[in-house]
């Protein structure tokens, strides 16, 4: 069932240059966006806390503490979740066997992974992921205690709560859950369910990656509740050559699928929630560090990176003390839970409004050099619904925002008429018969969302 409304229809003219994502309101996302519940993301970060450490080289099987009792516990969290929507999600565990500098001996990496299948579509997918694996100081130390209360207690919660909620209504496309392992010990839980994805032949269509989402207070003093950043790829990890030498000269440096993705939740979550801004970052990840996104990335799905506004560098890979009157370590009580839940929303909107849209166009093309007017065409994608039309849109070449569009119907090309190409930035979405709509692909190879 498509049942959400996220754009303005055009004007008579069918042409607008109003911002995107301006929609009368539609009363479930309204639902989506209200759902999210403080005390079950405290519920989850608090059962996460308890079990002393998560690192992923502490206890594999005890039932209190460490990371195999973390991971139980969240599956059978999982489990009930399906239970209650009548067997809804399929939960399972995927593993690799890793060795590595921050794991000397051959150790299992474990994540647990509930699938929410596609009605119409099955094989198009959204995941939404967040890493339960903690730690200390020392990266090697699995025994001390590591509360991993934001980094990454607060991912896991916001994956736990979004498949509480979108697990309530039906999607064409699957929407995955992955709760990830391995994330401080080199990135592996990422590249083991993108490895998945890959194998599979999924066509993942974003992985929104949670991770160090719950704070609001800085290591500055500066305290914000309103701002989550939002961070994603330029150029994507696997351009060839050709298509480098290609975007040199015809731009596409800010119009990554992963940079659209980030587009599209910035303005679907800006639609629905109050005083709320997400803020995009133009970079793959934090200066210097990393995330699971970035394994979907290097296998060319698009991929983003959501973490607070104001970090405290004070509550992250620190062992738990106080030195000179200040304290260290990742405790729940740093966190701050209604910000949490507006994080949460941001993720169930975005997820819910992708998994209702039709499938981002494919071959996406532009042509009008020497000329007053500006001709796209495309190819409808795999998946794709004989009601399905599409939307054309431009924007200023300095522009975030897709600024302005114009209805192309159910063809496959479209003639913008005295819109010289070389002004604008454009790009196409498909657009369900309700209004709803894919994210933008940038017209050439660099905004591609699937490879040929």
């Amino acid at each position: 069932m498509r049942f959400f409304r996220i754009l303005l229809c055009a004007t008579a003219a069918s042409l607008s240059s109003t911002s995107s994502f301006a929609a009368p309101d539609d009363s479930r996302l309204r639902e989506i966006a209200a759902a999210p519940d403080a005390a079950e993301l405290h519920t989850t970060i608090a059962a996460l806390v308890g079990f002393g450490t998560r690192h992923t080289l502490s206890d594999p099987t005890s039932a209190t503490r460490g990371i195999g009792a973390a991971r139980n516990w969240v599956r059978a969290r999982l489990e009930k979740i399906s239970a209650d929507c009548g067997q809804c999600l399929s939960v399972t565990a995927v593993s690799r066997s890793v060795t590595g500098e921050r794991i000397p001996s051959l150790t299992e990496v474990v994540d647990v992974v509930a699938i929410q299948k596609g009605t119409e579509d099955p094989d198009r997918v959204v995941v939404i992921t967040g890493h339960i694996d903690s730690r200390v100081s020392d990266i090697l130390n699995s025994t001390a205690d590591a509360p991993g209360a934001d980094d990454d207690g607060s991912g896991v919660a916001v994956v736990l709560e979004a498949a509480r909620i979108l697990s309530r209504y039906k999607f064409p496309a699957t929407i995955v859950y992955g709760v990830l392992s391995g994330e401080e010990q080199g990135l592996y839980g990422g590249k083991i369910l993108a490895e998945t994805a890959e194998e599979h032949r999924w066509r993942v269509e974003a992985d929104l990656n949670n991770d160090i989402v719950g704070a609001v207070r800085g290591q500055n003093g500066v305290v914000d509740n309103t701002r989550l950043r939002v961070f994603s790829e330029g150029t994507r990890a696997v351009e060839t050559a050709d298509e480098a030498r290609r975007r040199r000269f015809e731009g596409g440096e800010d119009d990554s699928a992963s940079r659209n993705v980030a587009r599209y939740a910035k303005a679907v979550a800006e639609r629905y929630l109050a005083n709320w801004t997400v803020v995009l970052i133009y970079r793959v990840d934090r200066y210097r560090r990393g995330g699971d996104h970035e394994a979907f990335n290097e296998l060319g799905f698009p991929g983003v990176r959501f973490t607070e506004n104001s970090e405290d560098y004070r509550h992250q890979h620190q062992d738990v003390r106080v030195e000179s009157g200040i304290a260290y370590g990742d405790a729940i009580e740093y966190l701050d839970f209604a910000y949490l839940a507006k994080v949460t929303a941001t993720n169930a909107l975005a997820a819910a409004a992708m998994a209702s849209a039709p499938p981002p166009p494919t071959g996406v093309k532009i042509a009008g050099a020497v000329s007053p007017d500006t001709r796209l065409s495309w190819t409808v994608s795999p998946g794709t619904a004989a009601t399905t039309t599409y939307r054309v849109y431009w924007r200023d070449t300095a522009s975030a925002a897709w600024t302005n569009f114009r209805d192309a119907g159910n063809a496959d090309s479209l003639l913008l008429t005295n819109v010289v190409i070389d002004d604008y930035v454009f790009g196409v979405a498909s657009v369900a018969p309700d209004g709803v709509e894919s994210p933008v692909v940038f017209a050439g190879s660099a905004g591609a969302f699937w490879s040929p």
